[in-house]
């Protein structure tokens, strides 16, 4: 809780707060210091045949694994579409100038940012997700969507 806390008293506040259905997802908003606006049952990124659970730890570039399979499996294609229609969804949400937030688990997170960026050096984008570590996606209609990404600060 304590380093939820301190996490969210780096970021901004947030227009619309979305997460999964986790107990943990909505704690984890709550101690960063957010309303949860609504809770999704979205599928799992862990897609049996595809990706097995904790998969994206044994991998040395994760990010590119994804980027592979998200290539080659419609299962993993179709999960990933529907968490990222969720996250523009809760775009849609939000007024100018105002941003997002999603809490989600890892596993799942991943894959949805390569669909959502889908090119750039996804070997430069380092491990899977741990435990409050996050990406900035910065959407603008003209362009494809640009990431960066946030740890969680030493707590």
């Amino acid at each position: 809780m304590h380093a939820a806390r301190v996490v969210g008293d780096t970021l901004p506040d947030f227009g619309f707060v979305l997460t999964g259905p986790d107990r943990r997802h909505i704690e984890t908003a709550v101690a960063m210091g957010y309303a949860v606006d609504e809770i999704v049952d979205w599928p799992s990124g862990y897609v049996e045949g595809v990706v097995e659970h904790h998969d994206q730890w044994r991998w040395d570039q994760p990010f590119v694994r994804y980027q592979e399979l998200l290539q080659t499996s419609s299962a993993l294609r179709e999960v990933s579409e529907i968490h990222l229609g969720h996250w523009r969804r809760a775009l849609d949400q939000v007024r100018e100038g105002e941003a997002a937030l999603v809490v989600a688990s890892g596993g799942s997170i991943e894959p949805v940012l390569v669909a959502a960026v889908a090119a750039g050096d996804l070997g430069g984008w380092g491990s899977a997700f741990h435990q409050l570590d996050g990406a900035t996606l910065t959407f603008d209609v003209r362009v494809r969507p640009h990431m960066s990404f946030s740890v969680r600060p030493d707590v």
